[in-house]
C-alpha cells in the first residue's frame, strides 16, 4: 500500500469521523431544539386548552353580546316603523277628528248637547218683541238680495261674444246660489233648538264657505253681509223659542201660585165659617147653661157652673180660631216654609226648601208626595213666618250654587245637609227651629227590605234544585 494511499484513507477517515461528529453535535442541537418546540408545542397547547376553557367559559357573554347588537338594531328598525306609524296616527286622527267634527254638525238626536251656557245676542223683554224683530231682520235680507249685494260676482262674463247673455248667466248663477244657500238656512232654522243652536251655526257658516268655494270658478260669492242677517235670524228664532217657554214657565208658575192661594183662601173661608158656627153654637149653650143656673141648686149647681166655664173657654177658643182665620186671609205673606226630603227619590242630601200658605200646610207636603213620585216625603221642618216668601228667598238665594236643577229655578230642590240650613236660619233669619233629623223613609226601607227577601228567597230556592238535581252541574 502505498503512502498517498494510506494519506488518503486517514484523510477519508478524518474526514468522516469529524462529519460524525458534527452530525452528532447536529442531532443533539436538533434535539434540544424538539424537545425546544415540543415544550413550546405543551405551552401553545396549554395556552390553547385555556383559551378554549375560557371561550367555553365566556361563550354565554359573548352570545348575549351578540344577542344585545342584534336586538339593539331591531329595536332601532323598530323605533324606526313605530316613529313613522305615530306621524300616521297623527295625521291620521287629525282626519278623524275633522270628519268626526263634520258628522256631529250633522247629527240631530239629543244624545249630542253642546257644553256650555248659551248667551244671549238680542236679549229682548219679551217674545212680541223677537217677532218684530225677526221681521225687521228678513226684510234686510230682501233689500241685501234686491240691490244685489247678497251675493256678487266680481267678473263681467261674455257669453258668445254677448256681454248680455253673460249677464244672464251670472244673473241666474246668483239666484242659483242664493237659493241654494237660503234652503240651507230656512231649513236648520226651522228645526233650531236648545241642544243644537252652536251646531246650526257652525252648519251655516260651513254651507257658506262650501257654496262660496265652489263659485270661486266663476268668481261669485255670498257677502259676509248676508251670511250675518242669517246667522241673527237664527239666533232671534231660538231665542224667541226660548222666551215662549220662559213665558209660559212664567204663566204656569203664576197659575200655580193662584192656586194655591185660592185654596189657601177657601181654607181660611172653611176655617171662619166653621169657626163662627162654633162660636154660635157654644153662645147658645152658654146662654142655655146660664138661664138654667137659677133653677138647679147643690152638685147639679157646681156641675152646672163647671159647663159653663167650659162653655166660655171652647167659646173663647171659637172666637178665637175665627179671629186668626180672618188675620191669615187678609195677611197675604203669612205662611210655613217647609223642608223635606224624598231619600227613595233622590238620594241623601238632596232636600226641598218651598213654601205654603195652606192653613194645614202638610196637606201641601202629601200633594207632593202622590203618583209624581214613587215614594212619600219626609218632614224636617215646618217653619210659620209672618213673611214667607222673604224666608223662602232667603234660603234659596244661600243655597243657590247648590240647586240640583240649574235651568228652572221653580224646581226647589238643593244638595245640602240639615245641619247647614239650620245654621242659616239661625244665624241669618234669628229663629230658633226644631229640625227633625232622623230621615225615617218608612217605604222606602220596607221595600228594600222586600227586595232583599225576595232575593234570599230566590238564592234559597236555586240552591234547593241543585240539591234536588246535581245531575244538572255535569
Amino acid at each position: 500500500m502505498t503512502l498517498g494511499l494510506i494519506i488518503i484513507i486517514l484523510a477519508l477517515g478524518i474526514a468522516l469521523f469529524i462529519v460524525l461528529n458534527q452530525s452528532k453535535k447536529t442531532k443533539t442541537k436538533l434535539n434540544v431544539e424538539i424537545q425546544n418546540k415540543d415544550s413550546e408545542l405543551s405551552t401553545k397547547t396549554e395556552q390553547n386548552s385555556k383559551l378554549n376553557s375560557d371561550l367555553v367559559r365566556f361563550s354565554g357573554i359573548i352570545s348575549i353580546e351578540n344577542e344585545i347588537e342584534s336586538k339593539n338594531k331591531e329595536f332601532s328598525e323598530i323605533q324606526a316603523n313605530a316613529t313613522e306609524l305615530n306621524d300616521r296616527y297623527i295625521n291620521a286622527k287629525s282626519i278623524f277628528k275633522e270628519l268626526e267634527k263634520d258628522i256631529k254638525l250633522y247629527q240631530n238626536d239629543l244624545e249630542f248637547v253642546e257644553l256650555g251656557i248659551y248667551e244671549p245676542i238680542f236679549d229682548l223683554d219679551t217674545s212680541e218683541k223677537y217677532k218684530e224683530r225677526i221681521t225687521q231682520i228678513v226684510a234686510r235680507q230682501k233689500q241685501l238680495i234686491k240691490g244685489g249685494n247678497a251675493c256678487v260676482c266680481n267678473t263681467e262674463w261674455v257669453v258668445g261674444n254677448s256681454r248680455k247673455q253673460g249677464e244672464i248667466m251670472t244673473r241666474r248663477y246668483i239666484n242659483l246660489t242664493l237659493r241654494a244657500f237660503n234652503g240651507e238656512c230656512d231649513a236648520l232654522i226651522s228645526k233650531v233648538r236648545w241642544n243644537n243652536i252652536r251646531r246650526f251655526e257652525e252648519r251655516i257658516t260651513k254651507a257658506f264657505n262650501a257654496i262660496n268655494k265652489l263659485g270661486q270658478s266663476n268668481n261669485t260669492s255670498i257677502t259676509d253681509k248676508y251670511l250675518k242677517l242669517k246667522l241673527d235670524e237664527l239666533h232671534l228664532v231660538y231665542e224667541l223659542a226660548h222666551k215662549k217657554y220662559q213665558e209660559k214657565e212664567e204663566a204656569r208658575a203664576i197659575r200655580e201660585e193662584q192656586r194655591e192661594e185660592e185654596r189657601a183662601q177657601r181654607e181660611f173661608e172653611k176655617a171662619r165659617k166653621d169657626a163662627e158656627m162654633e162660636e154660635k153654637r157654644f153662645q147658645k149653650a152658654l146662654e142655655r147653661a146660664r138661664k138654667d143656673l137659677g133653677l138647679v141648686s147643690g152638685e147639679k149647681l157646681e156641675e152646672l157652673n163647671s159647663q159653663i166655664a167650659q162653655l166660655e173657654q171652647n167659646l173663647k177658643e171659637a172666637h178665637e180660631a175665627k179671629e186668626r182665620a180672618i188675620s191669615r186671609a187678609q195677611e197675604t205673606k203669612s205662611g210655613h216654609v217647609y223642608i223635606i226630603s224624598n231619600l227613595g227619590s233622590f238620594g241623601e242630601n238632596v232636600y226641598k226648601i218651598g213654601m205654603t200658605r195652606r192653613l194645614e200646610p202638610m196637606d201641601r207636603v202629601k200633594e207632593l208626595g202622590d203618583a209624581s213620585v214613587p215614594f212619600t216625603f219626609d218632614l224636617h221642618a215646618m217653619i210659620f213666618s209672618e213673611n214667607a216668601p222673604e224666608l223662602e228667598n232667603l234660603l234659596h238665594r244661600e243655597f243657590d250654587d247648590r240647586r240640583i236643577n240649574k235651568v228652572n229655578y221653580r224646581k226647589e230642590y238643593f244638595r245640602v245637609t240639615l245641619d247647614e240650613i239650620e245654621q242659616v236660619i239661625i244665624n241669618k233669619y234669628e229663629k230658633e227651629v226644631d229640625f227633625i233629623k232622623d230621615i225615617e223613609a218608612q217605604q222606602f226601607r220596607e221595600t228594600k227590605s222586600i227586595i232583599k227577601q225576595l232575593q234570599q228567597a230566590k238564592e234559597e230556592q236555586g240552591e234547593n234544585e241543585i240539591e234536588k238535581y246535581p245531575e244538572s252541574l255535569f
